[in-house]
């Protein structure tokens, strides 16, 4: 019986001690610990990397085939825009693809930063962040200007507007994604507004078609500006009408005609500005640069627009398929070709030339007995090839007092043949082969392997250009003769 107790002691003392060890082991084991970040720790590392990237303009900045889209935000002001928070998505043309536009676009879009570039920019944008895993599931999106932008998926390549690639996508932003395009998108509206301007006449049709612009359009004929402002452009152009024309003071217009590689072109240029400035815009300015070089100034007085001060504006903005026209009611100079003429109007008269330079004795009795002093001393053009005394002297004895006794007879007709009408320079001349002088005649013109003028073979031109305020005076050592 003692031996029994003794047993069942010891067995329970067995027990407690294999249970004390299981329990110490246990305890040994490290308590697992959870290692999942929470949900706000995950969105924190994502910010954190978003804000590393960079904005959409940082990218474009730093990327480096984006500088002429770079250049385009800046201008519109939105750099501002696609540098702060968004989320924006970006169908981001290349350089290539703003190059590969008609010629002179980018520099007109650049002109109206506010108003057409504005658009086209926001065309390109849509609100939201759209990755090319959604792009491709949609028909269409509706970008920043207020326009959608189709979508279309052909052969695992996905296009805008039926023609432009998308040729890379997410490029991540911190405000947005970008996808880079190979061409320019322009809005539905602006190309509908394209097509209907194509299906106009050109400013040379209109000008023609009008009825009112004969003079400016014979003066363009003359220049060789038809086809300038019949080719693509845009052009703006100030166009006078035939009553401005008109105004000029008389045989101005026939003069230009004579030169029209010269001072025609210089005025007529002086009328286009280009590309295409409608009213609204040039109302805003205070000048514009003109395809001639020189500067129109620009002033509104009462509701009314004026050029250089005293040259109004009477009908605005008709359109032109390469342009627009402003129908002006008197013609411009050029302000380089005004400050000539007022210091050609400081000049003397070809007759107070010929009195004063002593040369010209006999040219000047002649001109008195034949009542022309008056002539060459009223307002011009004259272009006079002046025989000097010694050329007088030169004609037989008895010629000239024969020629003074008959001053409205033989003495008129030999003055008048010395005699061109208009101001013909010496760079003029030496082009020509003939003139047709107030006597009604023509005077042959040959110039010289060396360089020397002959009127009618054998009368010498040897002095030139000598300025007057009516015209111009070139020296001869001959008298002519009908």
């Amino acid at each position: 019986m003692k031996n029994l107790k003794t047993l069942i002691v010891i067995l329970i003392l067995s027990l407690v001690l294999v249970a004390c060890g299981a329990s110490e082991e246990e305890s040994a084991e490290p308590t697992a610990e959870p290692t999942a970040a929470p949900v706000e720790e995950a969105a924190e590392e994502e910010m954190d990397e978003e804000e590393e990237m960079g904005s959409i303009v940082d990218i474009a900045v730093a990327d480096g085939r984006f500088t002429t889209l770079v250049a385009a935000v800046q201008a519109a002001g939105l750099a501002e825009t696609l540098s702060g928070e968004g989320a924006f998505t970006v169908f981001a043309p290349t350089d290539d693809a703003f190059a590969a536009l008609p010629e002179g676009t980018v520099e007109s879009l650049l002109e109206d930063p506010e108003g057409a570039l504005t658009d086209v920019l926001q065309y390109h944008v849509v609100d939201g962040k759209v990755k090319a895993e959604t792009v491709v599931t949609l028909e269409s999106a509706t970008t920043l200007g207020g326009e959608d932008v189709s979508i279309t998926v052909t052969d695992g390549n996905v296009f805008l507007n039926e023609t432009t690639q998308v040729i890379i996508t997410d490029i991540e932003a911190s405000n947005g994604v970008i996808h880079v395009i190979d061409a320019v998108l322009l809005p539905p509206s602006m190309t509908a507004k394209e097509e209907m301007m194509d299906d106009l006449p050109s400013i040379a049709e209109i000008a023609v078609e009008d009825g009112r612009f004969t003079t400016l359009v014979a003066a363009l004929d003359a220049a060789g500006l038809v086809g300038t402002l019949s080719d693509e452009g845009a052009f703006t152009v100030f166009a006078p009408t035939d009553d401005a024309f008109a105004a000029l003071p008389e045989g101005t217009v026939e003069s230009l005609l004579e030169d029209p590689a010269g001072g025609l072109t210089d005025i007529l240029l002086y009328h286009v500005v280009d590309g295409a400035v409608k009213a609204e815009s040039v109302v805003t300015l205070e000048s514009a640069t003109t395809l001639q070089g020189e500067d129109v100034s620009i002033v509104v007085k009462d509701g009314s627009v004026f050029l250089n001060d005293t040259v109004q504006v009477i009908i605005t903005d008709i359109e032109a398929s390469n342009g627009v026209i402003h129908v002006v009611d008197a013609v411009l100079l050029p302000p380089s070709m005004t400050a000539e003429e007022e210091m050609m109007d400081d000049l003397p008269s070809i007759a107070e030339i010929a009195v004063e330079d002593g040369r010209f004795t006999t040219l000047v009795a002649a001109l008195t007995a034949a009542d022309l002093v008056g002539t060459l001393s009223g307002e011009g053009d004259f272009t006079v090839f002046a025989p000097t005394d010694d050329a007088f002297a030169a004609l037989p004895e008895g010629t000239v007092e024969s020629l003074l006794e008959d001053p409205t007879g033989d003495l008129t007709d030999i003055l008048l043949y010395h005699v061109v009408e208009g101001a013909v320079a010496a760079e003029t001349v030496v082009t020509l082969e003939s003139a047709t002088t107030l006597n009604g005649a023509d005077v042959t013109i040959t110039v010289t392997e060396d360089g020397e003028v002959f009127l009618n073979d054998t009368v010498q031109v040897i002095i030139t250009d000598i300025q007057a305020s009516n015209g111009i005076i070139h020296v001869i050592d001959g008298v002519l003769l009908p």
